[in-house]
């Protein structure tokens, strides 16, 4: 199975790199960006034998060494 995981702050966690980006898109002349938020993107290839017990796995990951739980908030896709 293939997974996308994506990991993004929280709402309200300031996001200094994401404002670095708008600031700079503003300079190029796309004024019309409002608001970048950065994030992670992460494809794993994962051998489950169900995808409950991929979801699971995916979980435990992301919980433990992914995203950090204080900050940041995660969400996966199962491919199969």
């Amino acid at each position: 199975m293939r997974v996308k995981i994506f990991v993004y702050l929280k709402d309200g966690v300031l996001d200094p790199q994401g404002k670095a980006v708008e600031r700079s898109l503003h300079a190029l002349g796309y004024k019309e960006v409002q608001d970048v938020r950065m994030g992670k993107y992460l494809e794993v290839e994962l051998d489950a034998p169900s995808r409950q017990a991929a979801e699971e796995r995916i979980r435990e990951m992301c919980d433990k060494l992914l995203a950090n739980p204080v900050i940041e908030d995660y969400r996966f896709e199962i491919e199969e």
